[in-house]
């Protein structure tokens, strides 16, 4: 008999299941996924690391090998307005229906290894995946990667996107020793995919010391900007070059570097999964995600973005100097207190005319006379602050805004799903 019928109780009851909400290691969801699945069957796998740039690469890869006519699992995380997000077959949220059916499997043969959270929903996704027959699945590794649950499973590729100093308190405090975690994900003889321009001596010591052959960007591969469009071209064994490609849907610049990394990836799955250069002609203009460079379009725009450290709102404040020169900027802001919150601050704060600080129920979210603290360390005198709700600041700053204007709702994947489902509501 199931423990419960409905997915809203199974995730109630996990939140409060393991003592640790965050517990690296992979000894527990290796040993529960051994007796789900003894045979350790699996499609073709390419899982992706990284700090930045994650969700966007397997989006690009999830909208190619749809475009290809693959049938694809994509498991992302965190979710932005239902857990349903996180596993997705052919673009589509898996039901609820499916996510309880696998939760009652791993419930079923667990016994009693304790689970956090993360780990009964990287499961649910791997069993529903290779009982799916599906002709690939994109994993993206929720924190780190030699100790992420995703990493229980041997990829075909592994992917690095950028990285930045992110989760110090799991992960290290320096790109050297982020990067030792982050190429946990590689295993000898399969390719690792570089994205980061100047990647950690770590990373790519650790790709040595496995014999992990590694493409790295600037290297083995590169891009060209043009005017409308741009090249891409690969070296070695897999030489391929593709000229005049489409600009990314997505926004930002670095999105050419994520697009980039991809196309190598692909690269080195051609042998087992071909795929035209119109796929991904159609892939590269056919991509949707929430909460990156997002538009809501009206007569005070709103623009989403989930950057929450020092790299990404970089990124961000490019984004925001190139395509909105001299607009005033009306910022809705919250952070987690595990960031780096005074340099994201510092980063940002040339372009923002005034800050709204908008409070989250979340029990990592900073709070209001620390963020305070931040704020003043950064100068920032002037902040808005003492609101009830997310609603109540955003509603703040959308009457400071005049028309033409722009809101900026960001720092954090909780925040953007405030304001999503606040859009949904009115």
């Amino acid at each position: 008999m199931a423990r419960f019928d409905s997915l809203f109780d199974w995730l109630s009851w996990q939140e409060g299941f393991h003592p640790r909400s965050i517990d690296l290691g992979l000894d527990r969801a290796a040993a529960v996924f051994k007796s789900l699945n003894p045979d350790r069957v699996k499609p073709p796998t390419i899982i992706v690391g990284g700090t930045n740039g994650k969700g966007s690469c397997i989006a690009y890869l999830e909208a190619i090998y749809r475009a290809q006519g693959y049938k694809v699992g994509a498991y992302t995380s965190p979710h932005i307005l239902k857990y349903n997000e996180r596993i997705r077959i052919n673009g589509e949220a898996v039901s609820d229906a499916e996510i309880c059916h696998a939760f009652e499997r791993i419930d079923a043969v667990r016994n009693d290894v304790s689970l956090s959270y993360f780990e009964f929903g990287t499961l649910a996704a791997l069993d529903i995946f290779w009982r799916t027959d599906l002709d690939i699945q994109l994993l993206e590794v929720g924190l780190g990667g030699r100790l992420d649950a995703v990493n229980i499973i041997d990829s075909d590729v592994s992917l690095i996107t950028s990285i930045s100093v992110d989760h110090i308190d799991w992960l290290g405090e320096t790109r050297e020793a982020i990067g030792f975690e982050k190429a946990g994900i590689f295993r000898k003889n399969i390719p690792a995919v570089i994205g980061d321009i100047t990647p950690p001596k770590s990373l790519l010591k650790q790709a040595d010391v496995i014999n992990a052959p590694l493409l790295c960007i600037g290297k083995e591969f590169q891009f060209q900007l043009n005017e409308s469009d741009w090249d891409w071209e690969c070296q070695g064994g897999k030489a391929q070059k593709y000229n005049q490609l489409p600009k990314p849907a997505l926004k930002g610049e670095h999105q050419y570097q994520n697009a980039s990394s991809v196309l190598m990836a692909i690269a080195e799955m051609n042998s087992i999964l071909a795929v035209s250069e119109q796929s991904i002609h159609d892939g590269l203009q056919h991509i949707q995600l929430q909460g990156r460079f997002q538009i809501i379009e009206g007569e005070t725009p709103v623009l989403l973005d989930v950057a929450h450290n020092p790299q990404a709102v970089t990124a961000l404040l490019k984004y925001l100097e190139t395509d909105f020169p001299d607009k005033k900027i009306h910022a809705v802001f919250a952070m987690m207190r595990d960031k780096d919150i005074a340099a994201v601050i510092d980063i940002i704060k040339p372009v923002i005319a005034d800050w709204f600080l908008a409070p989250l129920s979340n029990p990592r979210a900073a709070s209001e006379s620390s963020m305070q603290t931040h704020f003043q360390a950064c100068e920032l005198n002037e902040v808005n602050m003492g609101f009830k709700d997310f609603s109540e600041a955003f509603n703040a700053a959308e009457r400071s805004a005049k028309k033409g204007e722009l809101i900026l709702v960001f720092g954090s994947f909780f925040l953007v799903s405030e304001y999503l489902l606040k859009a949904e509501n009115i």
